[in-house]
């Protein structure tokens, strides 16, 4: 199917793959905990959007420019560590009622979905390295076939996020009568962000 090797395969793979908890994750349920469906539907768009431009950027070659240039790839390395880490800050660190992570309106929640998606340099590497493993060499059409990998992943990625945004939701309704729940799962949600930046640091 358009050049891709066990269309199957490759859509099992992905699924597999957003259902790894990661730090995209957590901004789309804490987005939808705190500003309802649009908020994480916003979470959701902005982590999208900045996929696609990491898939294209790994087709570009982008990987190789990181590889040649170590410091380049440690720089923004760092940057999307320390901002993951100001984030589960803000949420440890915030009085009963504030809302630190996230804002009011839904672009807000789309920008920090991105943001949190482009600081990961390494998902251009994963790309990279992923692709390949479902060409088919025989039927590549090059840029149809990349294209067919990145609007399949789009779309699985949108059909996720919206099961995981309706269920925090129906989850979050029910918390929100206890507010001593709601700030412990804030805290829990600022100490895993701190954890994802210090992983995001420290790994090679």
């Amino acid at each position: 199917m358009f050049g891709i090797a066990d269309y199957g395969a490759f859509v099992a793979a992905i699924v597999l793959f957003l259902a790894i908890p990661g730090p995209g994750n957590l901004a789309i349920i804490t987005s939808t905990a705190k500003g309802g469906v649009r908020a994480g539907m916003a979470a959701c768009f902005g982590v999208i959007a900045a996929d696609q431009a990491l898939m294209w950027l790994a087709v570009a070659g982008v990987a190789g420019l990181l590889a040649a240039y170590p410091a380049a790839f440690a720089a923004v390395q760092w940057l999307g560590a320390a901002y993951l880490g100001w984030m589960g800050y803000k949420m440890l660190t915030a009085k009963p009622g504030q809302a630190p992570v996230v804002n009011i309106k839904p672009r807000h929640y789309f920008r920090q979905g991105a943001v949190i998606t482009l600081l990961n340099p390494k998902a251009i590497v994963f790309y990279m390295a992923f692709f390949p493993l479902f060409v088919n060499p025989a039927t590549h059409r090059g840029l149809v076939t990349f294209a067919a990998m990145a609007a399949t992943i789009a779309v699985l990625t949108f059909l996720y996020c919206l099961v995981v945004v309706l269920l925090t939701q129906h989850m979050a309704e029910r918390m929100r009568a206890n507010p001593t729940v709601v700030r412990t799962l804030e805290k829990l949600a600022g100490v895993f962000l701190i954890g994802f930046g210090v992983k995001l640091a420290i790994s090679k």
